[in-house]
């Protein structure tokens, strides 16, 4: 897919891979709307970018009507859509099952699958126009194929977009839409924050070097012009990816004791 010229939707836009993203996209001469849960950093976001072809929007992607009202506001500052990247996400408290509550659980699922849901469903008709080539993009995680203790719920909002997206790229498959999965590993963004989670980690113990928020988006960007239908993203995917299908229990037991579980 040729990107230049193309009107992009970004959710999660403020910060992180969605920042980065806001950021190349522009650069490659795209008109980008760009959402986020944070007035005070999409502030920052246009202020630093100072780009005509940047508009930012607020809006919570945990909420339906939220994302109504942007489909609205939307259209009346773009006649189309046709790259729609949906990349904002929220982790869960490192816990067990059983110590979460109803509230956490329903907005974990909430932001990570029924937003990108929504979405796109308010879009499609957009999206299947007869026209040129467009593009649906969902962010998952290494999370949504590979189970971590201690973000089941997490995992499962992931796995639910992992196979929402190849349904979608099955039903899409003979229309101009194309449709991406990206499962990236650990990333070097401020996820922990936005999801007001506090983590006590030993950075010097990790097995993997982290992904660059640029580096990702980048490979995203790629993944688009090279028309990918799944993209793994870091070292750590890429290898969890393969341990698992290897032995999935063997796997397991393995991240187990990386995280100091079940001691």
């Amino acid at each position: 897919m040729k990107i230049k010229g193309k009107n992009v939707i970004i959710t999660g836009g403020a910060s992180g891979v969605g920042k980065e993203l806001t950021k190349q996209m522009l650069k490659l001469g795209c008109n980008v709307a760009s959402i986020d849960i944070n007035a005070e950093n999409l502030e920052k976001l246009k202020e630093e970018l100072n780009s005509k072809r940047l508009r930012t929007y607020v809006v919570d992607m945990g909420n339906v009507e939220s994302i109504k009202e942007f489909r609205e506001n939307y259209k009346k500052d773009y006649s189309d859509v046709d790259i729609i990247i949906n990349n904002a996400g929220i982790i869960q408290p490192f816990v067990k099952v059983e110590e979460l509550d109803d509230k956490t659980i329903n907005k974990v699922m909430n932001v990570n699958f029924f937003g990108p849901v929504n979405l796109i469903r308010f879009f499609m008709e957009d999206l299947t126009k007869d026209r040129s080539e467009q593009y649906i993009v969902n962010v998952a995680s290494m999370g949504g194929f590979f189970p971590f203790p201690g973000q089941t719920i997490y995992g499962a909002s992931k796995a639910a977009l992992k196979i929402f997206t190849e349904g979608l790229y099955a039903e899409l498959e003979k229309t101009n839409v194309r449709v991406m999965i990206v499962l990236p590993g650990a990333m070097n963004t401020n996820i922990t924050t936005n999801s007001n989670v506090n983590i006590d980690t030993d950075s010097s113990s990790a097995s993997f070097k982290m992904l660059e928020a640029d580096e990702a988006a980048a490979q995203i960007i790629k993944g688009i012009e090279k028309n990918k239908f799944k993209l793994f993203l870091g070292s750590d995917s890429k290898f969890l990816k393969f341990l698992y299908k290897l032995n999935s229990k063997a796997a397991i037991s393995f991240i187990n004791k990386k995280m100091n579980v079940n001691k």
